[in-house]
């Protein structure tokens, strides 16, 4: 209950979830649905998703973002929560902008009593065929106000930010004091055309090239994932390492991904190479965007160039 957020490996498939400063960054309005399944040689291990939304506005100087994640874990312990954004954009210069971003959120934490075994349920010949004498706790069900915040800059080739979530660390234990721990998130990437037909619109056979380095720490946990995507437009594959600083490789994350006019579809797999490879089946993860075109009379604003998966 009070571990590490459940996290995607197709970073920028999901940007609202990776930092709210990306709120608006496509400028046009953009859709974003995520599916997890982690681990699905346990049963009902993780199952994570997630919606989103986002738009730049004129007339507000930003983007506005909202986002709903949904993720259960062991079928058991379920988690639901809906976030609002906004992203102010600040021109630094010509060539290098900034969005500086709040986020809002309202999340349901609960947890199913009726799911759980107890010892005593346990019949030494037919295994548990008992009721449990265990009395239910109160309440089994949190509702918690959280704040997070973020920013990026990025130039036509460069990007980088920072986010910061928790930073209320709401209480989210059931019949404890247990908080949510803070968790921050640093990550950098390039973008570089190897080759362009056109400098507006891109071209089949359009090569461009992304490398990309994101680190999150949160409480325990610290996760560092560095690797690149290699877009043949309209296709693209990627591969990134996960590592976690305690000294251990945790995966190997292949990625693959087609944009076709305003549709983007991509797929990953996580190849788990830590102690756990022989029990997890690794985690598939499904994306899928909509680039939807802006109003008529939108001025043009520079938008940022990063990996779409």
């Amino acid at each position: 209950i009070s571990a590490q957020d459940a996290h995607f490996s197709q970073f920028y498939a999901n940007p609202l979830y990776l930092n709210p400063a990306f709120a608006g960054t496509n400028i046009c309005p953009r859709i974003s649905l995520s599916f997890r399944d982690q681990w699905p040689s346990i049963h009902n291990a993780y199952m994570t998703y997630s919606a989103a939304y986002d738009q730049h506005f004129d007339k507000l100087a930003g983007g506005i973002g909202v986002i709903f994640v949904g993720d259960r874990q062991a079928n058991i312990i379920n988690s639901y929560q809906a976030s609002l954004m906004y992203a102010f954009k600040l021109k630094v210069s010509k060539k290098f902008n900034m969005r500086l971003a709040l986020q809002a959120t309202y999340m349901n934490i609960s947890l199913d009593w009726n799911k759980l075994t107890f010892p005593d349920m346990i019949d030494p010949k037919y295994g548990f065929i008992w009721g449990t004498q265990e009395v239910q706790p109160g309440n089994l069900s949190k509702h918690i106000f959280d704040i997070s915040a973020g920013f990026i800059g990025y130039t036509d080739w460069l990007h980088f930010g920072l986010a910061v979530s928790h930073l209320t660390q709401p209480p989210v234990g059931f019949q404890s004091v247990s908080r949510m721990p803070v968790k921050w998130t640093a990550h950098v990437g390039g973008y570089f055309d190897l080759k362009r037909k056109s400098k507006k619109d891109r071209s089949f056979g359009d090569i461009s090239i992304s490398p990309n380095i994101i680190y999150q720490h949160q409480r325990f946990a610290d996760y560092f994932n560095y690797g690149f995507y290699l877009c043949f437009y309209p296709f693209t594959v990627g591969l990134n390492h996960r590592i976690d600083l305690r000294g251990e490789t945790d995966a190997l994350i292949f990625v693959c991904g087609v944009q076709y006019d305003f549709i983007k579809v991509g797929y990953s797999y996580d190849i788990t190479l830590s102690k756990l490879q022989n029990i997890t089946g690794g985690a598939h993860e499904v994306s899928l965007q909509f680039l939807l075109p802006c109003p008529a009379k939108q001025r043009v604003v520079r938008d940022l160039k990063c990996p779409g998966f």
